[in-house]
C-alpha cells in the first residue's frame, strides 16, 4: 500500500517536472506576443483621466480572463479531436499578425497627423460622451485582446501538442493565467507612472536633489515608455509571425538558410504582412469603387 502512494507521488513529481519545462519553453515562445499585448494594452489605458485609469484597466482585465475562460475549453477540445488544426491556427494567426505589424509601419508613415487630430478633437468632448469614448477603448481593447489571446493559447499549445491532455492542459493553463496577470500587472505600474512622479514632486520644496529628478523623470518617461512599448510590440509580432512561418512551413523554412534566425524572422514577417496588406487595401479600395 505504501509503496503505491510513493509511486504515486513520483508520477506526480514527474507530471510537474514536465509541466515546469514544457511550460518554460511555451513561454519563451509566447514571449514575443506577451510584448505585443503590453503594448497594446498599455497604449489602450493610458490618456484616461488619473482616477479612471485603473478602473478602465480593471475592466479590459476582466474581458482578458473572460477571452481566455471562452479560448481554452475550445483549443484543448481542438488539440483531442484535431491537433492538424492547431497548426493552420497558428498559421493563419500568424498572417494576422504580420498583417497588424506591417499595418502599424504603415500607420506610422502615412496617418499620424490623423491620429494626432482625433486626440485634439477628443479633449472638447462633454463628460457623458468621454465615458461613451471610454466604453468604446474598452471594447475594442478587450476584442484585440481576444485575438491576442488567441494567438498565446495558440502558440503555447503547439509547444505542447504532442503531449499528453493532462500536460496540456496545465502548461497552456498556466500561461494564459500568467500571461493575463503579468501584463495587466505591468501594465497597472506603467499608467500610474506619471501620478508617482508628480506624488513625489509634491513632496519636494525645492526644485532640485534625488527626489525632484526622479519626479520629474517619471512623469517624462510615461509618453516615451509607451512609445518604446508601441516600436517592440511591432517588432515582435514581426518576429512572432515570422517564427511561426518558418517553423510549420516547409517553404520558408528552407529559405535565407544563411542569415540569423532573428534576422530571418523579421523579414519573413515583415514580408508576410506586407503582402497582407497590399491584398487588404486592394480589397478595400475595390470595395469603394464597387459600392460607394
Amino acid at each position: 500500500m505504501a509503496s503505491g502512494f510513493f509511486a504515486l507521488f513520483d508520477d506526480i513529481a514527474a507530471l510537474m517536472d514536465d509541466v515546469a519545462v514544457m511550460s518554460k519553453v511555451a513561454a519563451k515562445k509566447t514571449a514575443g506576443i506577451l510584448g505585443d499585448d503590453l503594448a497594446v494594452n498599455a497604449e489602450k489605458s493610458s490618456g484616461f483621466v488619473s482616477s479612471r485609469e485603473l478602473p478602465v484597466l480593471w475592466a479590459i482585465g476582466k474581458g482578458s480572463l473572460l477571452n481566455k475562460i471562452i479560448i481554452l475549453p475550445l483549443a484543448f477540445l481542438l488539440s483531442a479531436f484535431w491537433p492538424q488544426g492547431v497548426i493552420i491556427i497558428l498559421v493563419l494567426g500568424g498572417m494576422y499578425l504580420a498583417y497588424e505589424g506591417a499595418e502599424k509601419i504603415y500607420e506610422y508613415f502615412f496617418h499620424r497627423k490623423e491620429k494626432h487630430t482625433d486626440i485634439a478633437e477628443e479633449i472638447k468632448l462633454s463628460a457623458e460622451e468621454i465615458l461613451t469614448v471610454e466604453k468604446g477603448k474598452i471594447k475594442s481593447a478587450i476584442v484585440t485582446d481576444f485575438i491576442l489571446s488567441v494567438e498565446i493559447v495558440i502558440i503555447a499549445l503547439g509547444t505542447v501538442v504532442d503531449e499528453s491532455l493532462s500536460i496540456q492542459i496545465m502548461v497552456v493553463s498556466l500561461i494564459a493565467l500568467l500571461a493575463t496577470a503579468g501584463v495587466y500587472g505591468i501594465v497597472a505600474v506603467i499608467v500610474r507612472m506619471d501620478d508617482l512622479g508628480l506624488a513625489i514632486l509634491r513632496r519636494t520644496k525645492k526644485e532640485r536633489g534625488l527626489k525632484y529628478f526622479i519626479g520629474k523623470a517619471l512623469v517624462n518617461a510615461l509618453p516615451w515608455v509607451i512609445k518604446s512599448l508601441t516600436v517592440i510590440g511591432t517588432v515582435a509580432l514581426l518576429l512572432v509571425s515570422g517564427g511561426i512561418f518558418v517553423h510549420n512551413i516547409d517553404f520558408f523554412h528552407h529559405i535565407l538558410e544563411i542569415w540569423p534566425s532573428i534576422l530571418k524572422d523579421f523579414t519573413i514577417g515583415l514580408g508576410a504582412g506586407v503582402g497582407c496588406l497590399v491584398v487588404f487595401l486592394s480589397v478595400k479600395w475595390i470595395w469603394k469603387k464597387a459600392f460607394a
